[in-house]
């Protein structure tokens, strides 16, 4: 049997029989050590034997922390006018796209709109024909793009 294989055979041993294989695994561990440093060449005994400098930390300079600034909300988060039709449908003048389309969502999944057969298909109710071009069926993917055009450009 090869070294390799009893030493894992001793690791891997009962624990009822720890003292037996504690003592094949220091066997093992000290047999693998010796042939280890028995193959070093000399060029790594030289560098072993080189005292290392000592690396001084330098000492860190504190920095006043810097106040954090709030950040205003911008791209799909930032709040901008809508439609008249999308302001019934929220309830708000103003929302963001992202507020937007979980209201929608909310709304599509309170009121059992989702098409059972076919998830990605939606079936528009009145109120949703309202802010959808009155489609009767719209697909997930396009209620951001039907919305694009609720949310007035402010320059």
């Amino acid at each position: 049997m090869s070294r390799v294989f009893k030493g894992l055979r001793a690791l891997l041993a009962s624990p009822a029989s720890s003292s037996s294989s504690a003592a094949a695994a220091a066997k093992f561990s000290s047999s693998s050590a010796f042939t280890a440093t028995a193959g070093k060449s000399a060029t790594s005994k030289a560098a072993q034997k080189t005292p290392k400098k000592p690396i001084a930390s330098k000492p860190k300079t504190e920095k006043p922390p810097t106040p954090r600034t709030t950040t205003r909300p911008s791209g799909i988060f930032k709040l901008t006018p809508v439609s008249p039709a999308l302001a019934r449908f929220l309830g708000a003048p103003e929302a963001s796209r992202s507020d937007a389309v979980k209201q929608i969502w909310s709304y599509i999944k309170s009121q059992n709109l989702q098409n059972p057969a076919n998830k990605k298909e939606i079936f528009c109710d009145e109120k949703l024909k309202t802010i959808f071009d009155g489609k009767e069926k719209v697909g997930f993917l396009e209620i951001g793009k039907m919305l694009s055009r609720h949310f007035v450009k402010s320059s």
